[in-house]
């Protein structure tokens, strides 16, 4: 069983990369010991030969010029490198990989070593601290700042106003940065807290001795991440009837701490920030101004009586919006719902701890707890939403699996005990979650994220803290209101049933938005096929680099956790079983079958099915998995040229900028060939050896 002589074609939109890619001109597939392996069929590169109808690209060295050709991830993200399957899996002999790097001159002694200090180990890798692919996240440092004074209860009003110049400015009216020379570092409070990484006043989480006993920050580098990927950095405080100023350029203090002291101060308090955002480090110079209202519009929901204003430069002055909502998180619910149908009322509240709850878990702390809006429609995509602290969570987390779990509990232990559950139908979570959309806003003392940008919760206790939060709270509800939870269970029900007649397969989603699945799908927002794409990654981590990355209209992302299933010998039940593979199946919108069969391909939702892996050997082996689960269940998408496996390059090329007019260039190379003719090319232009950085991936 095998799709021979199967016409193979490549990635057509862009031209930039087209050089790069590698493809067999025509590839048959053969299985060999549970690997898909590739025949002894001639591989060309599109850049010497030209097997497919559109001129390929005549420079060897092709520059990427905008994120969605080349944005970091694990090495490289890039949404035009990408071959067809299949690649013999074997690796190439050593001496072959070796031969070429022995060739160039290295020198590995004691100066070879470094350590960075102050702010460079973020200009160095900025990717590490924060997103790349517009400096938002950078901006919103200084915005989580000015919320987690205004959640302290100090300030109800923050101004962000974005200037035509690209400088953004963040103003808030709290206690302001405190001024005075710290007693161990010998410096200004307010310069370490933008020149020193892991400084800051949130660390301490006891009561008696914290000035934020709540707060999104924990790592102590935001606003110092702000200052270090900007050009310039202007901070005002009014604080102590004075107004203090400093400026830092280039992350570096440029005018040093000056006070004034006046009657108009006396009562002022606050912090200004203005950043000039480096364009060097971002793929995109642009702030979007879309996100940036939605994000600040989400903190006047979440709390309620907190003012946010946006102010943006234009042409004919400022164009200003203005957000207070004291009716909370109903509202901002509705909002989101865009008025859909509800199968049930909304079921809200909140519960906060205000002693401590000994009795129930010795790891919760005085003020932890969350507030919630629950409803559940009839049609249409589930939509959620999650928050910590006010700080926006878009891959979930802890907190969001103790909310599932509770709600779930809770509807489960009403249907039981009223007997509504048929006969032989076992509920999952899923079928409840399906038809469930939420906005959650939790409150954690000790906050832990995964990585610096915080889209994750990882705080172990936040599972055991929102299931005493919700679950008995829904399940009185649901006593309370027996109609009404019947109903929400009739939906759970008709749900279960419609998966078993499937054939264990959950209901999938036909159009665009937000899907429930367990493998996290970030979805795109076409409903074309022939340009959506979706990328399966490894892991959360590599998920959320791949959505910062991704265009949005067209690129969904699937994250998996670690190697699925071996499928060379497994029948299609047993793979839906699997967790993994069944989000596979459902994210792509075609059922498992054989060579055989004639499955429905109507329901496929992307052109392209693109298997992106660490080029290492952890990864070359979810590769082959991924790949045997393609050709042994879908081979109809593999026969249809449907399978894509991403090839990250080996070499990125910094030349900095030559000339005025001119901006700094990122080269990427496949392989050391293309490394050597990028580097004659630059020769060629006149670039100097030693102003350009070469940076090795691994692989």
């Amino acid at each position: 069983m095998r799709p021979a002589g199967v016409r193979m074609t490549a990635p057509s939109r862009g031209t930039g990369l087209r050089s790069m890619i590698r493809f067999p001109a025509r590839a048959r597939c053969d299985y060999t010991g549970g690997v898909a392996k590739q025949s002894r069929w001639p591989i060309r590169a599109l850049g010497r030969n030209r097997p497919l109808e559109w001129e390929p690209d005549p420079r060897r060295a092709s520059f990427a010029s905008s994120p969605r050709d080349c944005a970091t991830i694990h090495g490289v993200f890039c949404r035009r490198w990408t071959r067809p399957v299949v690649v013999d899996p074997r690796p190439a002999p050593a001496g072959e990989v070796s031969k070429a790097m022995a060739n160039r001159k290295t020198v590995y002694n004691e100066a070879s070593f470094r350590a960075l200090k102050g702010l460079e180990p973020v200009r160095q890798n900025p990717g590490m601290y924060t997103h790349v692919v517009h400096p938002l996240h950078i901006v919103q440092e200084a915005i989580d700042n000015a919320v987690d004074e205004a959640l302290a209860g100090f300030g109800r009003r923050i101004v962000i106003t974005l200037y035509r110049d690209g400088s953004v400015e963040v103003a808030d009216e709290g206690r302001g940065i405190p001024v005075g020379m710290h007693p161990d570092e010998g410096k200004h409070v307010v310069e370490m807290a933008f020149t020193m990484l892991h400084a800051g006043g949130k660390f301490n989480k006891e009561a008696s001795e914290s000035a934020y006993v709540i707060a999104g920050g924990l790592h102590g580098v935001g606003v110092a991440v702000t200052n270090a990927l900007s050009k310039r950095l202007e901070v005002t405080v009014f604080r102590e009837g004075a107004k203090h100023s400093m400026v830092f350029e280039n992350g570096d203090v440029a005018q040093t701490l000056k006070s004034v002291k006046g009657k108009e101060f006396e009562r002022r308090t606050g912090t200004i920030v203005r950043a000039w955002p480096d364009p060097k480090y971002f793929d995109n110079p642009n702030i979007p101004q879309g996100e940036l209202e939605h994000l600040v519009r989400s903190k006047a929901y979440l709390l309620p009586g907190l003012t946010t204003v946006t102010r943006i430069e234009g042409k004919d002055g400022f164009e200003e919006k203005s957000w207070t909502y004291k009716g909370g998180m109903p509202q901002y619910f509705d909002a989101m719902l865009g008025g859909r149908e509800l199968a049930a009322p909304l079921f809200t509240g909140e519960r906060f701890f205000e002693e401590d709850p000994k009795e129930q878990s010795a790891e919760i702390m005085p003020g932890e707890g969350a507030a919630w809006a629950l409803g559940f429609v009839f049609k249409g995509a589930a939509t959620t939403e999650s928050h910590v602290n006010l700080i926006p969570t878009r891959s979930g987390g802890t907190h969001e699996l103790g909310f599932r779990n509770g709600i779930f509990d809770a509807l489960r232990a009403f249907m039981d005990t009223r007997g509504i559950t048929p006969k032989g139908v076992k509920l999952v979570a899923e079928d409840m979650w399906s038809r469930a959309c939420f906005t959650l806003s939790a409150r954690i003392v000790r906050t832990q994220f995964h990585g610096q940008t915080k889209e994750k919760l990882t705080t172990k206790h936040a599972v055991r803290l929102l299931e005493l939060c919700v679950r008995d709270a829904f399940e009185l509800w649901l006593n309370a209101h027996p109609d009404d939870g019947k109903r929400i269970a009739e939906l759970a029900v008709e749900q279960a049933l419609n998966r078993l007649r499937k054939g264990q397969k959950y209901e999938r989603k036909k159009s665009s938005g937000v899907a429930t699945l367990p493998g996290k799908l970030v979805d795109c927002a076409s409903g074309d096929t022939s340009r959506n794409e979706l990328f399966m990654v490894e892991g959360d981590s590599a998920g959320g680099s791949a959505k910062e990355a991704r265009d949005k209209d067209t690129q969904a992302v699937l994250p998996l956790r670690g190697k699925v299933l071996n499928t060379m010998s497994k029948d299609s039940r047993t793979v839906l079983a699997n967790k993994e593979l069944q989000a596979i199946a459902t994210a792509i919108g075609v059922d498992p079958h054989g060579m055989d069969d004639d499955p429905d391909l109507s329901g496929l939702r992307y052109g392209r099915i693109v298997v992106m892996t660490d080029a290492d050997v952890d990864g070359g082996h979810i590769q082959a998995l991924l790949l045997t689960f393609f050709f042994m269940h879908c081979p109809k998408l593999v026969e249809a040229g449907r399978i894509y496996v991403a090839q990250p390059p080996l070499f990125k090329v910094e030349v900095p900028a030559q000339g005025k007019g001119k901006s700094a260039r990122r080269i990427y190379c496949l392989d050391e060939e293309e490394l050597d003719d990028a580097l004659a090319l630059l020769r060629k232009e006149g670039v100097k050896e030693d102003s350009w950085e070469i940076s090795r991936f691994k692989g």
